[in-house]
């Protein structure tokens, strides 16, 4: 399915992006639908961001755990960036207190990771999703999700209304994640059990599709696999 697909006018919603500064685009549904290669929990559109630095980096730290086992998710840029609402709503659930575990970029300890994915998946959703924020919008029955929130981050609650840009958590590695990141997803329930996703699309962005490119200012778009955005 092309990107094209899922984004047509009416059933999408246009967020901004939850954050500000460099962030490194994974899991892209400009790349693959369902992004994550499942329909489950809700993320069937979703979108996957990481902090970096101006060389395209996720930490500057390198050491024998990076190449043999995990790392402490302070050593990572996005742990502890802030977290902004992409939309003005209503806060209709959240979810704190699990831990921000390590970090894993080796390919040893990825494997190991992997192979508890099942059993992530059978403990439910904070299981997976970590510390959470869901935001209502009550005018078009939708909900959006930020995932993977830091532990005792939250600062909104059920019921709190919220505007575009207000800060709501910051950036951690909770639930299913092997590196710190938020992870966005736009779905029609609250409940991240049985929630089935919607599409979405970003406004006003610049997007470097490499290293060595200047960047493209986007209106409304979906960023590509890959690409480095920020607002």
């Amino acid at each position: 399915m092309t990107a094209a697909q899922p984004n047509e006018p009416g059933r999408r919603l246009v967020l901004d992006l939850p954050f500000t500064g460099r962030w490194l685009v994974q899991n892209s549904p400009a790349r693959r639908v369902p992004s994550h290669g499942t329909d489950a929990f809700g993320e069937r559109y979703a979108i996957d961001f990481v902090g970096v630095d101006a060389r395209r980096r996720t930490t500057e730290h390198v050491s024998l755990r990076t190449l043999a086992g995990a790392e402490p998710p302070e050593l990572f840029f996005s742990f502890g960036r802030p977290i902004l609402a992409p939309c003005d709503g209503v806060i209709a659930e959240v979810h704190d207190g699990e831990p921000d575990h390590e970090a894993r970029r080796s390919p040893f300890a990825l494997v190991g990771y992997m192979l508890g994915q099942g059993g992530r998946m059978r403990q439910g959703v904070s299981a997976i999703a970590g510390n959470y924020v869901i935001i209502e919008l009550p005018d078009r029955g939708a909900f959006v999700a930020l995932v993977h929130l830091q532990r005792d981050s939250l600062i909104v609650g059920a019921g709190d209304r919220v505007v575009t840009g207000q800060r709501v958590a910051v950036c951690g590695n909770s639930g299913n994640s092997t590196q710190p990141h938020v992870h966005v997803q736009a779905m029609d329930s609250r409940d991240l059990s049985v929630a089935q996703g919607i599409p979405i699309v970003f406004r006003r962005y610049r997007e470097e599709l490499g290293s060595r490119s200047l960047g493209t200012w986007r209106e409304s778009s979906v960023p590509a696999e890959g690409a480095v955005v920020e607002p």
